[in-house]
């Protein structure tokens, strides 16, 4: 018995580290008494730090590392603990078991940590919690503050990548887009002004809105820099350009259906909509029309003649 029991010492602290070992220790020392032993995988522990960890950890190992991350102070086991979550959370299977566990709102509450490595992991570990559906429901009390995050924090950092990768999933279907409202302007901001990859990023999520015509008013009548055209040049990267293509057909194909916007508004000067439907975007519609890439000719022709 002593011997599985050191086995057991030696595979947590390959876990968390050498300084999670005695909270692991004090963990588990109740149920060992009672019984039941609790041991890591002494081959495939290591894996579990440096995120090439291909095995799900069991229900008992879920809840002794959410007990531990909710009760520790150390930020290097709050750090690695998060990152064994979110690799677990990449499985179905443990997507429901965390949220089961009430392990959501521990992660959750990590958002808020001043450590913004500690605030990335727990970002990233919701963004993958955030796949299953019903778990959307539990991350959903997280969005102003990811939302507010996103727009104050370093701009093109990983916490801003990480936010942004997270409101994107949670966007994917329809039902918690209208929490996005109020941020739209400010999203059109962090477009212009970042680097490519939070270009995408911000784009990527500007097409889930745009295709939900509930959403069509907010995204037309937020207040655009003229700059947002620049993005329709032939020289824009490709990964950018058929992504504001596709906001724009997104957005043309709201404006066709009936019934789209419950009252017809008048959309300010200095509005998207003015920038979409304006003489400048025509002409580059018909520039791009004959575009060297394939694909982005094929995208310019779907759209409105100009």
């Amino acid at each position: 018995m002593g011997g599985a029991r050191d086995v057991g010492w030696v595979a947590a602290g390959l876990v968390l580290g050498a300084g999670a070992c005695y909270c692991i220790y004090k963990l588990t020392r109740g149920q060992r008494q009672g019984g039941r032993g609790f041991r890591l995988r002494p081959s495939s522990s290591a894996d579990l730090t440096n995120g090439s960890h291909d095995d799900v950890l069991n229900v008992d190992q879920l809840q002794k590392l959410l007990y531990l991350l909710e009760s520790t102070n150390d930020p290097v086991i709050i750090e690695r603990a998060l990152v064994t979550l979110g690799n677990n959370a990449a499985f179905s299977a443990n997507q429901v078991i965390i949220r089961e566990l009430g392990g959501i709102p521990v992660i959750g509450s990590k958002i808020n940590n001043p450590n913004h490595s500690i605030k990335e992991k727990a970002l990233n570990a919701l963004n993958n919690l955030s796949v299953n559906v019903e778990n959307q429901v539990k991350i959903k009390v997280y969005i102003n503050q990811v939302c507010k995050d996103v727009l104050s924090g370093p701009l093109d950092s990983a916490v801003q990548l990480a936010g942004l990768r997270l409101l994107t999933n949670m966007t994917v279907t329809d039902d918690h887009q209208h929490m996005l409202r109020s941020y739209i302007t400010d999203l059109f901001q962090v477009l212009l002004t970042g680097n490519g990859s939070t270009k995408v990023q911000v784009l990527k999520l500007l097409v889930n809105l745009s295709e939900n015509p509930a959403m069509a008013d907010g995204l037309l009548s937020a207040q655009v820099d003229s700059s947002f055209l620049s993005l329709y040049d032939g020289h824009v990267a490709k990964e950018i350009l058929l992504r504001v293509l596709t906001f724009s057909q997104n957005i043309s194909n709201c404006l066709k259906k009936e019934g789209c916007l419950a009252v017809q508004p008048t959309f300010p000067k200095g509005s998207l909509f003015f920038l979409l439907y304006g003489e400048e975007c025509a002409q580059k519609m018909r520039a791009l029309a004959e575009h060297h890439d394939a694909d982005v000719k094929e995208k310019v022709t779907v759209l409105p003649r100009f």
